[in-house]
This record gives structure tokens, sequence and C-alpha cells, in this order.
């Protein structure tokens, strides 16, 4: 990728984290990232063009970070973790209004974000549900298939304004609680005991 719109796609998505998506207009990403609209549409035909990019941009990024945890040949619950706080750290950055501007208005982008959850991150969940199983860490008698799709509609719950208004949640606080309650309710005897070793030296406090 040409090296100028890299840098337009990392700054537009820093404009887009801080104030959300509906509200930021061309204008507005010009003089943020201090280059012209001209410039800006040399690379992309329009603002939901540059949401895709953006977006397919923070899929990749995604990809990469969550790999390197695999790679690391964790047990599933401190992979999971490690994940939670990657997934936490993104959170800390997001305007409240995001995942609502980008169902209710940029059909294209939210079309991304699903697919990326049903590829992607279905595979990962699932991946990490049947070794922990083998792990003994995970209950033996999961239903995978409806144990991830349970899951991974739990996390738009994260985002939902009229069951978390802003002004008294933050994003970290009910994922780091929907993740709790994830780990418990797929976890074995000895998982719980692990997770309960875990909360208590501060292992799965995203605030870190």
């Amino acid at each position: 990728m040409d090296e100028k719109f890299s840098e337009i796609l990392l700054k537009s998505t820093q404009v887009f984290m801080r104030y959300g998506l509906k509200s930021v207009t061309m204008d507005d990403i010009a003089r943020e990232i201090k280059v012209s609209k001209k410039t800006i549409y040399k690379y992309v035909k329009d603002k939901t063009d540059l949401l895709c990019n953006v977006m397919q941009g923070n899929c990749s990024c995604d990809v990469m970070v969550i790999d390197e945890i695999l790679d690391r040949q964790l047990n599933a619950i401190d992979e999971i973790i490690e994940i939670g706080r990657y997934v936490a750290g993104q959170l800390k950055m997001m305007h409240p209004s995001i995942h609502y501007d980008m169902e209710k208005y940029y059909p294209e982008v939210w079309q991304l974000f699903e697919t990326h959850k049903t590829n992607y991150l279905y595979g990962c969940v699932a991946g990490n549900m049947a070794r922990g199983i083998k792990e003994g860490l995970y209950r033996d008698n999961l239903n995978i298939e409806i144990m991830v799709k349970l899951y991974l509609s739990k996390i738009d719950l994260v985002f939902d304004a009229t069951i978390f208004p802003p002004n008294k949640f933050n994003f970290v606080e009910v994922y780091m609680e929907l993740l709790r309650y994830h780990i418990k309710g797929i976890a074995s005897d000895n998982g719980v005991e692990y997770l309960r070793n875990e909360i208590k030296n501060e292992n799965l406090n995203f605030y870190q």
C-alpha cells in the first residue's frame, strides 16, 4: 500500500475513534490529519470508501495481533484473557457511538465487520474452546457451535446504549464482565479454580 495512503488511514482511524463516524465530515478529516481533501480523494471516492478501508485495516490488525497471541501456545484461559486485554485496549479508545453509527448509517462497513466476526473471530473462539476442553479447563460437554454464537452475539450488546448507557458504563467494564461471565460459563471445575487465581493475581485486570 502507498505510504501516504497508509498514513491517511492511520490518522483517519484515530479521528473516527475519537469523534465517532456519523458526525465527522471529510472536511473534518482533512483538517484533523492536515492534508487536503484533494489528496484524500486520490485514494478514496467518498467517506464510506474511506471507512471501508479503515475497517479493513483494523481487521488486518486484529488478525496480526491475535495470531501472535495464538502463536504463544498459552493455555486456553490465558489465551482468551490475552486476547481480551487487546480488545479492551481497543475499546478504551473507541467513541461510544461508533458501533451504532456503523450499523445504522454505513451498511457496507458493518458488513465488513460482520464478515470478520463470522470468518476469523468465530474460528478463533471455536479453536480456543476445543483446546480448553482438551486441556481440562473447559467443560467436556460444551456445544462449541452454540457457545461461540452466543459469545459473539453478546459482544454486540457491549455497545448497546439502551442497555449500557455510556454515561453510566464504559465499554471496558462491560466487556470485562462479559469475558468473566463467558469463561465461568464454559469452565470445568479446574478452569474455575484457575480463573479464580487469575482474578486474585489481577491477571484479568484490563486496566493494567
